[in-house]
């Protein structure tokens, strides 16, 4: 009976050995792709910067708009600004008139 008892006490606390080995490697696998895991992480860190980066621009277009919006108030009023808001919007140019719209989107190598 000392072997059958030996056998069972160590058959025991290998079982624990396995069973925390099992749950160290469960906590581990989660830990690193789960849905809150560092891969999850990393890609979340990407999307906030490309948000950030297109926030930097809308606000760069803003400012751009709310300049041109200052322009076409009452207290300031910028007559080539109006009239070229005007033609824009009316499609109406003179017979002799060319328009050239420049809408920004080519960017100058620094």
């Amino acid at each position: 009976m000392d072997f059958w008892s030996f056998i069972v006490e160590k058959s025991k606390s290998s079982a624990v050995v396995v069973l925390l080995m099992c749950l160290c490697g469960y906590f581990s696998y989660f830990a690193v792709k789960g849905d809150r895991g560092l891969l999850r992480y990393m890609y979340l860190q990407e999307k906030v910067a490309e948000a950030e980066q297109m926030s930097a621009t809308y606000d760069k277009k803003r400012a751009e708009l709310e300049q041109k919006v200052s322009l076409l108030s009452s207290s300031s009023l910028d007559l080539d600004l109006l009239d070229e808001r005007a033609r824009t919007v009316l499609n109406v140019i003179g017979d002799d008139e060319f328009i050239i719209i420049d809408d920004g989107s080519e960017e100058t190598a620094d």
